[in-house]
């Protein structure tokens, strides 16, 4: 073989070698051409469902902010209806008046007259007095304040929201009679206001006021009429006059027994004590002397004895 057929052979080795390594290549690069076509269309497919569920992710979250708003409306409305400061005392009212709707009608006294001021609920207690009730709604606006407000303001509003509150205490403390009246007396208020303003309570209840959110109105109000049931009474002024009278009576007359015949006892035991004494003294001398008298005669009879 010479060397030209030795080098066609060899080219024609590589050629075929590198055909076949072309075709190898083509293959790979179609296969990796359809894996990265399928994995591109996975990919699609699963933005897709990722599109999907943020567009539901969106409609709900769109949704709840719609919500939210209505909401806020809804609070906003009831706030211009039961905290507006046209309404505001009315609307109060009206809660407590739920409230204690569920009390028989023979317990709850409305409009009450006590003094030269009417009170709007009174508990009708054993005894014929009363436990007045009111309701003030006070400090709308610095409790909706107070939720955003920084630290320095949250302490102006809630001093504020006191103030108000203690002002409301005062108004209810003329309500109390000592005639008609326990000298207790009830101010409903709104629970977010009774959780403000902790330290009107203590002063109300040196003024002889209770202040209780609306939320426990009725357990209050059936508490002291339990307290009063259990613990208070009725006085009849006429018996417990005729009462004392014939107390006072029944004391003369054993200041009477005592000066009488306690005391001509007591002048008898006296002398029987002295009697007594004396009797004594004089058998203690009489012993005595019959004592010295056996001492005397007892060295006579030994010395005779001696003889």
């Amino acid at each position: 073989m010479t060397l030209a057929t030795a080098v066609i052979i060899a080219s024609l080795a590589v050629v075929a070698a590198l055909l076949f390594l072309r075709h190898e290549v083509q293959r790979a690069r179609e296969a990796a051409q359809r894996d990265l076509a399928e994995t591109a269309q996975g990919i699609r497919g699963e933005l897709g469902q990722a599109q999907r569920a943020l567009a539901e992710v969106r409609a709900l979250e769109l949704g709840r902010v719609r919500q939210w708003e209505m909401a806020a409306e809804s609070l906003r409305r009831l706030e211009a209806v039961i905290a507006g400061s046209a309404s505001r005392g009315a609307a109060g009212e009206n809660l407590l008046a739920r409230s204690l709707c569920q009390l028989p009608p023979d317990l709850l006294e409305t409009n009450l007259t006590v003094g030269n001021k009417v009170v709007e609920f009174a508990l009708r207690l054993p005894g014929g007095r009363y436990l007045p009730i009111d309701s003030k709604w006070t400090g709308a606006s610095a409790l909706t304040d107070l939720a955003e407000a920084s630290p320095a303001e949250r302490r102006r509003l809630g001093e504020q929201i006191t103030r108000e509150l203690r002002a409301r205490v005062r108004e209810v403390g003329k309500y109390l009679d000592p005639e008609r009246t326990i000298g207790l007396g009830l101010l409903a208020v709104p629970d977010a206001l009774y959780g403000a303003s902790p330290e009107a309570h203590g002063e109300g209840h040196r003024e002889g006021v209770l202040v209780v959110p609306y939320s426990l109105t009725l357990p209050f109000v059936l508490a002291v009429y339990r307290l009063a049931l259990r613990f208070g009474c009725a006085v009849d002024t006429d018996q417990l006059e005729s009462r004392l009278r014939a107390l006072d009576e029944g004391l003369e007359r054993s200041a009477g027994e005592v000066e009488s015949r306690l005391s001509r006892s007591l002048v008898l035991l006296e002398n029987a004590r002295d009697a007594l004494r004396a009797e004594l003294s004089g058998a203690r001398r009489t012993v005595g002397r019959l004592l010295e008298t056996a001492d005397s005669v007892a060295p006579s009879a030994t010395v005779a004895s001696r003889d």
